[in-house]
């Protein structure tokens, strides 16, 4: 199995840094930022064998010119249809990454919406999805769209749902509070918000969540449940007559009234 690392970067990014059992070597999953990566690996002594970006936003893309001046060579996997300065492998939907010094194969998933080219890395167990979803959130839409953001999340959502789910930001506790408003009375999310203050308490991180719980707790992939249709519909004034218009009406709600 492999290892996994967390590096905190600026105020709330997460940089994983994906690493074979023994951690001698490691990939590098959307460094915003060069410095507290080259610390880790030097500190630990671990190699880094590639770099491994999700979407363009500076704050997942800043750091790779520092990495490459230090680590030379490194192949930079990035999103096909996004503009990346020094990606070497464009990849997209249902194309495979082999990272053999890790002992690991990673799927590419497009999962657009919070930017147009966003894709997420997966293998059995484990989802690196950027900003597309969070725990108890969803990204923002940028230069995607609506639809596109609401068909990504579905498509995790049909992953195995004992999948552990990295994103890149420690929303949870911000987003838990939106999903009160949209679920006051949900038991899992109260229990999950208890749990994430005592994790924030002892300044730990509140991700990986898994996406078990994001079922249960997370009002952006229960668009089809009666509670959240309904407290979507009072906020919209209207009838709501599919889940992505639900989606649409939580996001904006969220956008407008609670961010």
């Amino acid at each position: 199995m492999p290892s996994i690392l967390t590096v905190s970067a600026f105020s709330d990014n997460y940089i994983w840094l994906l690493c074979d059992d023994k951690q001698r070597y490691g990939a590098i999953i959307d460094p915003g930022d060069a410095k507290p990566v080259i610390e880790t690996f030097e500190k630990k002594n671990i190699e880094a064998v590639a770099i491994l970006i999700t979407h363009r936003h500076s704050d997942h893309v800043a750091g790779i010119s520092a990495l490459l001046k230090k680590y030379p060579d490194l192949p930079v996997y990035a999103p096909k249809t996004e503009k990346i300065t020094r990606r070497t492998h464009a990849v997209e939907q249902d194309d495979t990454i082999e990272l053999e010094k890790i002992g690991i194969k990673l799927q590419i998933l497009d999962t657009f919406g919070h930017t147009a080219g966003h894709i997420s890395y997966y293998t059995k167990g484990l989802l690196f999805c950027g900003d597309t979803l969070f725990s108890n959130g969803c990204g923002r839409v940028f230069d995607g769209t609506i639809e596109e953001l609401y068909q990504s999340l579905q498509k995790i959502a049909k992953l195995p749902v004992d999948t552990k789910i990295f994103c890149a930001h420690e929303y949870t506790l911000d987003n838990i509070g939106f999903a009160k408003w949209v679920e006051p009375e949900n038991q899992d999310l109260l229990q999950h918000e208890t749990t994430c203050l005592k994790l924030i308490d002892q300044d730990q991180a509140t991700v990986p969540t898994n996406l078990a719980d994001e079922l249960k707790t997370n009002p952006f992939l229960r668009c089809d449940q009666k509670t959240v249709i309904e407290a979507a519909e009072k906020f919209a004034g209207k009838s709501l007559n599919s889940p992505v218009e639900v989606f649409t009406t939580l996001r904006r709600w969220k956008d407008t009234q609670y961010d």
